[in-house]
């Protein structure tokens, strides 16, 4: 039987969004949640008739005015108009538009469920169509950058938290959360693995939560790095807040998720491995060359998700099966194809060749 209008029960956007976020506490990562609760907060935003928009009110009151105060009100012509502000307001692609309207549709789908919206209201939530291809980011660490990153930094910053960093998230395939959660424990020297855990009660959860948790194992190079980084003096023997004792550190203990992630985006600028700049710009005077939290502005540089997206193209490309760099990256199969894998037609074509190959020489 459809929900009549009366049978709803008052509530303000806010209130739902906040009913939101504690119901999906329980099985959604922090990451998960953060990003629902950062794109939603824009819907609540523009429920209370807050924009940047002048051309939007025609007087200052107007502007401040909010537009919906109770979701039992709202419509499908809301929806509609929300999603125009929200592609305007934010600038949005289409990739991001869609984003944004497929988590409002989450959340709509969710207020039917505590009857604050008609029933199948979340069904007036479109979301733009993309084209095959179109939301797989392209961004990657070419496999000859990332070696000759790592050869100067042999060289010249050998077992430093930097080094060691990027050749975790380049051999292991490792997400940043990944990386911040190892412990000194979690590091078999005898036997060269990592013990990738999931441990939420003490701030370091992992993306896919316990499914998430898995031995990886480490290169002879890789485990002589970690044992003379745990050796250097340089390194900061420190513990976390839980009394835990962090295989990256700080000076001031475990380091945050964008600490990690200004170490990559650091060491990858060109012009700190090469001392040269592929887009000419004078290295002297280039605000991303001269300050490392500004590291993230060249346009060379790579994220930790670049620098894992590369290597995961890179093994495909030297014909280790998607199924076991899956195991390794705890990435699924079809989400390596789309996301991850950057080989070009041609490439998977020689390479099916040469199976094809060994097949007949059997």
């Amino acid at each position: 039987m459809t929900r009549r209008q009366d049978d709803l029960e008052p509530i303000d956007p806010q209130d739902a969004l906040d009913l939101y976020i504690q119901t999906i506490e329980g099985d959604k990562s922090q990451a998960t949640i953060y990003s629902h609760s950062s794109r939603l907060g824009h819907f609540v935003r523009w429920c209370n008739g807050t924009t940047d928009d002048a051309d939007e009110a025609e007087t200052e009151d107007d502007e401040s005015e909010p537009r919906v105060t109770n979701l039992n009100n709202i419509t499908g012509r809301d929806l509609h108009r929300y999603r125009l502000w929200r592609r305007d307001d934010g600038d949005l692609n289409t990739v991001s538009e869609k984003t944004q309207m497929d988590t409002l549709r989450v959340f709509i789908r969710f207020c039917e469920s505590i009857s604050a919206v008609r029933e199948d209201l979340s069904t007036k939530v479109v979301s733009p169509t993309l084209d095959k291809g179109e939301n797989a980011r392209d961004v990657m660490l070419d496999a000859d950058v990332a070696h000759g990153i790592l050869d100067w930094m042999e060289r010249y910053r050998y077992a430093s938290v930097q080094h060691v960093t990027l050749a975790l998230a380049w051999r292991c395939h490792l997400r940043r959360g990944g990386l911040r959660a190892l412990d000194v424990d979690d590091y078999n020297a005898d036997e060269k693995y990592l013990d990738v855990q999931h441990r939420p009660e003490t701030d370091t959860p992992l993306k896919n939560k316990d499914a998430g948790e898995r031995f990886v194992a480490l290169r002879d190079d890789t485990a002589q790095l970690l044992d003379d980084y745990l050796n250097s003096p340089d390194r900061h023997d420190t513990t976390d807040d839980h009394g835990r004792n962090s295989l990256l550190t700080t000076r001031y203990g475990r380091p945050h998720v964008m600490t990690i992630a200004s170490w990559i985006w650091g060491v990858t600028r060109p012009c700190v491995s090469t001392n040269e700049c592929p887009e000419g710009r004078d290295i002297d005077e280039c605000d991303a060359a001269a300050q490392r939290q500004k590291a993230s502005g060249c346009p060379v540089s790579v994220s930790p998700h670049a620098v894992r997206r590369g290597a995961i193209t890179h093994w495909l490309s030297e014909d280790v099966p998607p199924s076991e760099v899956g195991r390794r990256a705890n990435v699924d199969p079809e989400t390596i194809d789309k996301h991850y894998d950057e080989r070009g037609k041609q490439a998977r074509m020689e390479q099916r060749r040469r199976f094809l190959d060994r097949f007949a020489g059997e």
